[in-house]
């Protein structure tokens, strides 16, 4: 009889221990454990991180380090850590923060008006965990700009400017590919035709769209200007566009910081490949990451006799056009006199 009450107490107790350790065990796996005041904030894991490294970078927003490596290790976290872009929301608890670490986020990533490919790996290297070096090695690799028929003055017309949805850790190579993928499908089969009837190849197409993505900021004017140019190759003329020139005089001082809002006239003997006032013809690449609608424009141009055009002084952001040279002196007189009158000498 003492004995069956000793294993009653016994078990009594044992059930009491067990309730209180799974009690315990409970909290630490489905408390909050958060200790930041926004509602969520996203923590960023480099390619071949341990978990040593993941504590490091997780501590900051985690309320108690030792539940949180508990859990971890319960879930074989530890030995399974994942690389990426993670959402961590406020009052999460252990559970959710490792279910969370394993579902790495894409992230949206976004570009235009990149002026030389050094900026745009810049810009893409702030967004993803490639740095811009990584990115330009990979733009420029020789096989890669060979095989996919690019030199290093053109392949700028590779990156079509939208939005796209990448994982942080995607490599260098990875994101270059993903945008030779794009850039293939962008030229689907009408565009390719409408091209061809203008006598020119994708590449061609957009070193013009660049300069007429420079020359106006109005997109219902790009068809226009396109025109205008398309007329002067069509003709033989020299292209004679002021941002080829502006982007020759930048290129051979090597220093695209600097603002140049008047042509000058010795400007216009810079030497360079680029300057479409002393070549004829396209500039090697574009001059600039032309948008689609300054593609568009050029697929789909404005169909006149246009053959001058100067910016306008009545109709800001706009621009004059003439079909002969006595009509574009008239405008171009009226153009000159307002910027000697707004005092801008450069």
């Amino acid at each position: 009889m003492k004995i069956k009450k000793i294993l009653v107490i016994f078990s009594v107790l044992l059930v009491l221990a067990l309730s209180i350790y799974g009690y315990m065990l409970y909290r630490k796996i489905f408390s909050a454990n958060t200790k930041f005041d926004e509602k969520e904030v996203f923590v960023y894991i480099p390619t071949d991180s341990d978990y040593a490294s993941v504590e490091k970078i997780v501590a900051p927003y985690i309320d108690n380090m030792d539940n949180f490596k508990m859990v971890a290790k319960k879930k074989s976290y530890v030995t399974n850590v994942k690389a990426g872009k993670f959402l961590l929301k406020k009052g999460m608890n252990n559970n959710d923060i490792i279910n969370s670490l394993r579902q790495p986020l894409e992230t949206k990533i976004a570009f235009n008006n990149q002026e030389r490919l050094e900026d745009f790996a810049g810009r893409i290297g702030s967004q993803i965990e490639a740095d811009s070096t990584s990115l330009m090695k990979a733009f420029t690799d020789k096989t890669f700009l060979e095989e996919n028929g690019f030199t290093e003055e053109n392949v700028l017309s590779m990156f079509i400017p939208n939005s796209y949805e990448f994982f942080w850790n995607t490599s260098a190579e990875k994101f270059r590919d993903r945008m030779a993928k794009e850039y293939r499908n962008f030229w689907n089969a009408d565009r390719k035709a409408k091209a061809e009837a203008l006598h020119l190849t994708p590449l061609e197409v957009s070193a013009l769209a660049s300069i007429v993505h420079k020359e106006t900021v109005k997109t219902d004017e790009r068809p226009r200007v396109a025109g205008v140019y398309l007329n002067r190759l069509q003709s033989g003329m020299k292209l004679e566009a002021d941002p080829t020139v502006i982007y020759a005089v930048k290129k051979e001082a090597n220093d695209f910081d600097r603002v140049i809002k008047r042509v000058l006239y010795k400007d216009l003997e810079t030497v360079s490949p680029y300057n479409t006032y002393r070549n004829t013809g396209l500039p090697p690449g574009p001059i600039a990451m032309p948008d689609v609608t300054a593609i568009d424009a050029v697929l789909n141009p404005e169909k006149h006799n246009y053959i001058y055009f100067c910016a306008s002084v009545t109709n800001f952001g706009y621009h004059e056009f003439a079909v002969t040279p006595a009509q574009h002196e008239v405008n171009r007189q009226k153009y000159v006199a307002w910027v000697n009158k707004q005092g801008i000498n450069r």
